[in-house]
């Protein structure tokens, strides 16, 4: 959870300092004005990258050398970062340069609902399996130890295959790509179990429609149903050499839920397909504040994008229930008025770089 946030020199935004609330924090204004900056600068925070820019320096305001960020984080923790033309890339984590960037996802876990958030249908496999290894990043104590031994083997493995390597040489590295991949698959699985549970929960929170549904989990580990990992790393050793990579493990998971049976990309309406990952980053939250105690920071940008009036306070409503801290970003001033209740819950009006706290 953040305390503080200050932001230099980014994008728009000259210099601003907030101290957000542990509820809901509404960032009203036109489009442009720098909301959605605020959300970049909290993600570049906890991630070490952008959502928005691969290349840093476009961050950077206008005839400025370097922007910078700052925040506080729970128990008052500081984390630094600034980027600048000649420096670089700069991260402090707790007054030490920072080693690792999984040290900050550690710190400042996150979940990001962009404001196109149904392309969760249309970005592929890789970008779902991004989405289950968040989870078990944060649940999971030696998924990141068999993530990082997997991929790194199986780089030696297809390096091997590219370089047309006798089958020996291949075959060295099957034994221990085997073990991890293992792994990965089997906790995979069991999160993905847990995961539905409390999605459908959520999701008939936020979308009553689909009360009486049947909801299945279709989970594809990377390699034939039925099969052993090792023996289909043996058999297709003369495919993978041909294609001069690794086809088949983990690497090329994926999993879908149906909806009676149905695809929901085809089943459901775009406000309907936000709403469904919505309920998938509510449910990644509460289970981790249930295994390990950790809480989340949730970021939507564009909340009234696809959705009405009543299916927003719908999403505000879980929100609250779930007691996360939650940024969100909104054009719509005269719905804010109606979404913003508590006493944990602040407004800012952001115009031209200039946030203010109403």
């Amino acid at each position: 959870m953040l305390t503080e946030l200050s932001l230099t020199h980014f994008r728009n935004i000259h210099k601003s300092i907030l101290y957000p609330s542990s509820g809901v924090n509404l960032l009203v204004g036109e489009n442009g004005s720098g909301k959605t900056s605020v959300l970049e600068a909290i993600y570049l925070l906890a991630m070490g990258r952008s959502f928005r820019s691969r290349n840093l320096r476009n961050v950077i305001q206008n005839q400025e050398q370097y922007f910078q960020l700052f925040a506080r984080i729970i128990q008052g923790i500081p984390v630094g970062l600034q980027f600048g033309n000649t420096s670089g890339l700069q991260i402090r984590l707790n007054n030490a340069p920072l080693k690792k960037l999984s040290e900050l996802a550690t710190h400042l876990p996150l979940q990001f609902i962009p404001a196109n958030c149904h392309q969760f249908f249309e970005l592929g496999p890789r970008f779902r399996r991004k989405v289950v290894d968040w989870g078990l990043f944060h649940v999971e104590q030696e998924f990141f130890y068999h993530w990082q031994a997997y991929k790194k083997i199986l780089s030696q493995r297809n390096a091997a295959l590219r370089n047309a390597k006798p089958n020996g040489e291949i075959k060295v590295w099957d034994a221990s790509l085997n073990e991890h991949g293992m792994k990965l698959a089997a906790y995979r699985s069991e999160y993905l179990e847990q995961l539905m549970i409390r999605f459908r929960e959520w999701f008939m929170l936020l979308c009553n429609d689909y009360k009486n549904s049947n909801f299945e989990l279709r989970y594809l580990t990377g390699w034939p149903k039925g099969e052993d990992f090792a023996d289909i790393l043996n058999k297709t050793i003369d495919r993978d050499r041909a294609l001069g990579y690794t086809r088949s493990g983990p690497h090329a998971a994926d999993w879908s839920l149906r909806v009676d049976g149905q695809d929901p990309a085809e089943l459901f309406s775009r406000g309907q397909q936000k709403l469904f990952f919505l309920a998938i980053s509510l449910a990644q939250i509460s289970l981790m504040q249930q295994l390990n105690k950790q809480q989340s920071i949730l970021l939507i940008d564009d909340l009234s994008s696809e959705l009405d009036s009543e299916h927003q306070i719908s999403v505000l409503q879980a929100i609250k229930k779930l007691k996360v801290q939650t940024f969100i970003t909104t054009t719509n001033t005269e719905l804010s008025t109606r979404l913003v209740k508590q006493d944990n819950d602040i407004m800012f009006h952001v115009e031209r770089g200039v946030i203010e706290q109403v």
